[in-house]
């Protein structure tokens, strides 16, 4: 906790020495033009990495597989573009590893292998389960077990099979 409390003091302090000091080089109106351009540059970004990472995950769900990199992905985005809407540059710049695809996905692996954080996916050994679906990993067969049952669309004005 004194650590958080501790980041929350020095780093605005440490952005706003920055920001002074990048303020006696280019001037006052350009340093805030590149702290607003590095914004609006992140929020692009963000929309298409976003966009890329949750693409990512749909695929891998209708695979059959837990999208657990994905949302890892998708968190470290969301806190990277927080980041980069707080001005200054060490924000810019963190916001900006954490939004660059190969930077990301390089600190996803190593919070994976370090084990801060843990994902679970389907192995060749364990059994997949999705809803009231399951498939044994080991039998290949191609056999699923399941119960189903035909519901008629919400929206009435979708026209069925037996309608004409």
């Amino acid at each position: 906790m004194r650590v958080l409390f501790l980041i929350f003091i020095i780093v605005p302090i440490v952005e706003m020495l920055l920001l002074f000091e990048v303020s006696d080089h280019i001037g006052g109106l350009s340093t805030v033009g590149l702290v607003v351009l590095t914004a609006a540059i992140g929020i692009q970004v963000l929309k298409q990495q976003g966009l890329s990472t949750f693409t990512r995950a749909n695929k891998r769900l209708e695979s059959g597989e837990l999208p657990g990199q994905e949302i890892i992905e998708g968190l470290l985005l969301a806190i990277g573009g927080a980041f980069l809407l707080t001005p200054g540059f060490i924000t810019d710049t963190i916001g900006f590893v954490f939004l660059i695809g190969p930077t990301r996905r390089m600190l996803v692996h190593w919070l994976i292998r370090s084990g801060k954080i843990a994902i679970f996916t389907s192995s060749t050994h364990s059994t997949f389960r999705t809803g009231n679906f399951s498939r044994d990993e080991h039998n290949s067969d191609g056999v699923y077990e399941g119960e189903y049952k035909t519901e008629k669309p919400v929206n009435s004005r979708l026209k069925q099979p037996d309608d004409h």
